[in-house]
């Protein structure tokens, strides 16, 4: 296991996120050990507004230290407004390896569902048992975008294997809660030749899917036909979830006109 090494505080918590699938988020941890090299979207905005340094600086994690204060303080105030609050979009709430950021996970969720309040998860990392004994209106939910292990060290170095995200999701699909996969951003073929429906079948247990292109990589952009093979993966999981009745929401921008 690895150790939190350093410390920040922040002014406030939770807010709200404008993204199309989402209603509030909180990040309580600066930076991600997981290192994604898609580019990582949270990573270009913190090193744009001088927040790290750099991708070495990225990876090293902070805890912010009065995150449950916070909560205590905004949950009152915002609880009539919040619909569901989503466990991170700017960091990952069960970091690979740092037991100490995903026990404050576990506490922040235990408060919102303490007010009434749903969260939503989001993970790289493995979902730990003991959430399946939190509220069963919370939704849990892993990033797979491959099965290749090869791929995975390459693009998520410091994130669990898939084989370990897929189990731990299991294990609570399997407990009676609410589970999802985020499938994005999904690689073009000059990035790694695979089969989404293989992918799919995977994952074909889970109550939902999120299907998006990969942003802001230069080398997904170049390559030929990328706007086709996009519309040709989202109709594929389109049909896919519709013949087995999974949720599912493909994310903007993925369909797109030639």
């Amino acid at each position: 296991m690895a150790e939190i090494d350093c410390y920040i505080q922040r002014k406030t918590m939770l807010y709200k996120t404008g993204v199309e699938y989402g209603d509030y988020t909180m990040n309580f941890v600066q930076g991600c050990s997981h290192g994604c090299k898609f580019p990582c979207y949270a990573f270009l905005q913190k090193k744009r507004f001088g927040k790290v340094s750099d991708y070495e600086d990225w990876c090293k994690p902070r805890l912010v230290s009065n995150t449950l204060a916070l909560l205590d303080k905004e949950i009152p105030r915002l609880r009539e407004k919040i619909k569901s609050v989503q466990l991170c979009f700017a960091t990952d709430p069960f970091m690979y390896g740092y037991e100490e950021v995903g026990e404050m996970a576990i506490a922040s969720i235990k408060k919102l569902n303490d007010a009434g309040i749903t969260c939503t998860v989001l993970t790289k990392g493995i979902l730990p048992r003991s959430l399946a004994l939190l509220s069963k209106e919370n939704e849990y939910g892993i990033t797979l975008v491959s099965l290749d292990e090869t791929y995975r060290e390459k693009m998520e170095p410091g994130a669990a294997s898939y084989h370990e995200r897929l189990a731990a999701l299991r294990t609570l699909h399997e407990a009676g809660c609410k589970t999802w996969v985020s499938i994005e951003p999904y690689p073009t073929p000059n990035l790694i030749e695979q089969n989404l429906t293989e992918l799919l079948e995977a994952i074909c247990f889970t109550d939902k899917i999120i299907f998006g292109r990969t942003n802001y990589s230069k080398d997904a952009r170049s390559y030929k036909g990328h706007k086709d093979f996009y519309n040709k993966k989202a109709a594929e999981v389109i049909e896919f979830c519709e013949s087995r009745d999974i949720k599912y929401h493909i994310k903007d921008k993925t369909i797109t006109e030639e």
